[in-house]
């Protein structure tokens, strides 16, 4: 079998298809994008781009997805520690329902979240007596945003933390360290490559979220509006140039995101 999957025509073919795989779904649509904003020229780009709207729409998606980005990597963080190196009842459950976020259509993500913290839920009634509101507000979108990106720093640190030398560690407490230095001096270092890039990817995955996020949103325009839901309702006006022009705004953010992961990651390898 090894001898027949090292012939050349066989080789041949795997890379043929990864590149037409790539081509066709990948490459050919993001080229799509960025030719269709361009092509009523860059004076209605520019203009599209620099829309009041649009760019509050963009500038909050960031503000938003940055925290949700901030909020992942501690809590991620704290329960990819607890995974690897704690035993208690439950832990297999709870290790695979990290992933629960990545099998069920964000949709869904956002329909829970309107039920448990919407206007009639228990908690959103509290919060109305306490003169604040959770759905159809900022708070909301960062809840949905943390909801879809949370595996990714949990899954970035779990790795790294289970190939850590404890021998290290057992050194570093033997010449006298804390647990709490030895966790900044020894752990914490091997953590950070998976840590940052975990981050990065939460970030930009946020950055794109829509189904969970169009349910529990208000679409107030500099408020509650952000750039998927700002882009579906362009496609819905008819407007694509300018839907296109946003998109190409997270695209390129998202292309930088990923550069700087895969350079964080290979440099993590390399020390």
């Amino acid at each position: 079998m090894n001898t027949l999957l090292r012939h050349k025509g066989w080789t041949w073919g795997f890379r043929s298809t990864l590149l037409l795989y790539f081509l066709l779904l990948v490459i050919l649509p993001l080229l799509g994008v960025y030719v269709h904003s361009f092509s009523e020229g860059w004076r209605l780009f520019a203009e599209n781009v620099t829309d009041p709207i649009a760019w509050k729409a963009v500038l909050l998606t960031v503000r938003l997805a940055l925290t949700a980005a901030v909020i992942n990597v501690l809590i991620g963080t704290m329960i990819g520690w607890v995974l690897v190196r704690c035993r208690f009842p439950g832990r297999s459950l709870l290790n695979s329902l990290v992933d629960l976020p990545f099998a069920l259509p964000t949709a869904v993500g956002g329909l829970m979240i309107l039920l448990l913290l919407g206007p009639v839920s228990w908690v959103g009634k509290a919060a109305g007596a306490l003169g604040f509101d959770i759905v159809f507000h900022p708070p909301a979108i960062v809840i949905a945003m943390v909801f879809v990106t949370f595996p990714f720093v949990i899954r970035a640190v779990q790795p790294l933390l289970e190939e850590i030398d404890s021998s290290e560690e057992e050194a570093a407490r033997t010449l006298g360290a804390s647990g709490t230095k030895v966790f900044f001096q020894v752990v914490l270092p091997s953590m950070l490559p998976g840590i940052l890039s975990g981050g990065m990817l939460a970030f930009s995955r946020a950055l794109a979220e829509f189904g969970a996020v169009v349910l529990v949103a208000g679409n107030i325009p500099g408020r509650t509006l952000v750039a998927s839901v700002y882009i579906y309702g362009q496609v819905e006006s008819d407007n694509t140039a300018g839907a296109a022009a946003v998109s190409v705004l997270l695209l390129t953010l998202s292309f930088v995101i990923l550069w700087v992961v895969n350079w964080v990651q290979t440099r993590g390898k390399s020390q």
